[in-house]
């Protein structure tokens, strides 16, 4: 299978194009875990998910991870491709969530193509412009939204994710996706397993009462 046809602009790309892309394009799979991406410094390629999940972060100074944004099935991930966009340092890591399978596309080769077609230019500026607005809206929450809400809502979007009540998740990663230490998630929980909301046991979180999660988000 060609899997550059999930590109929304492969049938406006030329022939010469589409070629270069099909001959330097190539598949990885990744297991849960593995880093494919570290920081700005990398230029690794553009990645188009296959399948799987990856999770695109951030460190700070002291060590603390935070989460950007996700990637599923058929997202395009451009900051592990940084070198391509001119002016832009954008320190970005990105770790497989799942057992993930991606195409990588060489940044040189993007690049060189973007240079000579408008409609990948535009799609491009189309995703870089949609990761902006991920972060932005992820700034939003960690300067106006209190850590109970931005917990609750993370719990509710990882239970849609996965499909299921029960979290396979433990406090110290979910810290690394907001934020936050470990020790704050564990007592923010403790809080909710008190109000009825979850119940905890190792590596696990028990969803219990999912409209009053939704009234702590909105309350």
């Amino acid at each position: 299978m060609n899997y550059l046809t999930l590109l929304p602009v492969w049938d406006k790309l030329d022939e010469t194009q589409q070629n270069l892309l099909i001959n330097t394009a190539s598949v990885r799979k990744f297991h849960r875990g593995n880093l494919l991406h570290s920081g700005s410094a990398e230029c690794t390629g553009l990645f188009l998910v296959l399948s799987g999940q990856l999770r695109a972060f951030t460190v700070s100074a002291d060590g603390r991870e935070i989460t950007l944004y996700r990637l599923f099935e058929r997202d395009i991930c451009l900051f592990s491709a940084s070198c391509i966009m001119n002016s832009i340092q954008f320190d970005v890591s990105i770790t497989a969530e799942k057992d993930t399978e991606v195409l990588i596309i060489p940044s040189d080769v993007y690049k060189s193509i973007m240079e000579t077609s408008a409609p990948l230019a535009n799609f491009t500026n189309e995703v870089m412009a949609s990761r902006f607005s991920d972060v932005m809206w992820l700034i939003d929450q960690v300067m106006w939204k209190s850590f109970d809400k931005r917990l609750a809502d993370f719990l509710l979007n990882e239970s849609y994710i996965e499909g299921t009540d029960t979290l396979k998740i433990t406090h110290e990663e979910i810290g690394h996706h907001l934020g936050s230490p470990r020790e704050v998630v564990t007592r923010m929980l403790k809080y909710f397993v008190n109000e009825g909301l979850v119940s905890l046991s190792r590596g696990t979180i028990q969803i219990i009462d999912k409209k009053k999660l939704s009234d702590v988000v909105n309350g």
